[in-house]
């Protein structure tokens, strides 16, 4: 009889089946940008381009947004709330406002401190405080 020799394969890696939740924006810089657009330019042969474009894992949509983005000076715009910077006299009026409030407590208890003071030295002195 034959003998049959078994044949060990090695066991199948099975991928996580997980999903993330969520997926992370990409962001991409400036300076990224124009060095592509700059190979993208230099790509003369057909196909080089869709080769670029696989290697970086970027999609044609991107180079045209991105041009766009040079012919208007690659200014990148910020999404969200457009923040205000602060006046600085705005600023400087608060800083008096607090000031203000703190010197006239100051000065209300300097008030305070004098009328007792004249109170004891009345006292002390013996005089009446009836006024005729």
């Amino acid at each position: 009889m034959e003998e049959k020799k078994a044949v060990i394969s090695p066991p199948k890696v099975v991928p996580d089946p997980e999903v993330p939740e969520k997926t992370v924006r990409r962001k991409f810089t400036a300076a990224y940008k124009l060095r592509i657009l700059k190979e993208a330019e230099s790509c003369t042969m057909q196909g080089q381009i869709g080769a670029l474009l696989r290697r970086e894992g970027l999609y044609s949509s991107n180079l045209t947004s991105w041009r766009r983005q040079v012919n208007q000076g690659l200014i990148p715009k910020k999404r969200g709330p457009v923040t205000q910077k602060a006046d600085p006299h705005i600023r400087r009026n608060i800083e008096l406002e607090r000031e203000n409030a703190r010197l006239a407590h100051k000065l209300k208890q300097a008030a305070l401190i004098i009328e007792v003071q004249k109170k004891v030295a009345c006292l002390l002195s013996g005089c009446s405080e009836e006024k005729s």
